[in-house]
């Protein structure tokens, strides 16, 4: 080539000198992010059916419930605020089963976490905001149907300290639900980047040590093992929730021949609970510690 046919061109790189809005913006952008991909807002067609089908079976119930109750002006609704997420546990199951792996798993599959982590949030903000985003995912479809059940409750003139009540206990129970199966079915579903095994180990977990327990429990109620029914409520998530709302919310247990633990033994529920919410968490952090670096 010639010399005089050389050419410089200023394509016009300028340093950016606009806001920095930092690691508390980048933070809730992720939260926000993951929210709304829980419900597949923001993806695809297709990645919203199964989420949106789910929170129409989870509130369908509570709707039939409260045309009832104000077609037959019945004097109580014919479910507690607390057994709702009991009843329905098998719907919060397959909703976990299915966007748990989604926020976290598909990260690590593509590797992508280094990004997030080179700046300005760190491993401490990616985790608080996949935990707080699928908290609150799993609040928002367990919550739903009570709202609506209490709102019918007060359409059909039900005594409204009553229902205020337990429409209160209800939404702890839900809380405390939403934050330990989320942070169960996220400590399971980022051992591994592969969704098909996030989901199959999530369904595992959630429902079969269910059955497990529910099966001793009845087996101690047959041999007239009272006091043991109460214990081995704390080998399954479900019955956990279920024991620690029995001794502390008024509600009514779902324990073989209805033996809830007492309120001393709510106490150990409460424990348990807790040191599984702060498990789950510490166990994510050590799990992005090294993930993909």
């Amino acid at each position: 080539m010639p010399a005089d046919s050389t050419q410089i061109h200023n394509i016009g790189y300028r340093h950016y000198d606009g806001p920095r809005l930092g690691r508390a913006y980048a933070t809730r952008s992720l939260f926000s992010q993951s929210l709304r991909g829980a419900y597949g807002l923001g993806r695809s067609a297709k990645s919203k059916v199964l989420p949106m089908i789910l929170f129409g079976v989870m509130c369908a119930p509570a709707l039939i419930m409260v045309a009832v109750a104000v077609a037959t002006k019945a004097n109580d609704l014919p479910i507690d605020y607390t057994r709702y997420a009991i009843v329905l546990q098998a719907v919060i199951s397959l909703y976990l089963a299915a966007q748990a792996p989604q926020t976290v798993s598909r990260d690590l599959r593509f590797q992508t976490v280094p990004l997030y982590f080179s700046r300005p949030i760190d491993r401490v903000d990616y985790v608080r905001a996949k935990f707080a985003a699928l908290s609150s995912a799993l609040f928002i479809l367990t919550a739903a149907p009570l709202i609506v059940l209490y709102v019918g409750a007060l359409l059909a003139k039900l005594d409204f300290a009553d229902q205020t009540k337990g429409f209160a206990q209800g939404l702890v129970s839900v809380a405390l639900l939403s934050v330990l199966f989320s942070g169960i079915a996220l400590v399971i579903s980022a051992v591994t980047p592969r969704r098909g095994f996030g989901i199959a180990a999530v369904i595992a977990v959630l429902t079969i040590s269910y059955g497990a327990v529910s099966t001793v429990q009845a087996i101690a109620h047959e041999q007239g093992s009272s006091e043991a029914i109460s214990w081995l409520g704390l080998f399954s998530p479900i019955t956990l929730i279920d024991g620690l709302q029995t001794a502390f919310l008024g509600a009514t247990s779902a324990f073989p021949g209805k033996e809830g633990p007492s309120a001393g033994a709510g106490v150990v529920y409460v424990v348990v609970v807790l040191a599984l919410i702060a498990g789950s968490y510490a166990a994510l952090l050590r799990r992005y510690r090294k993930a993909g670096l």
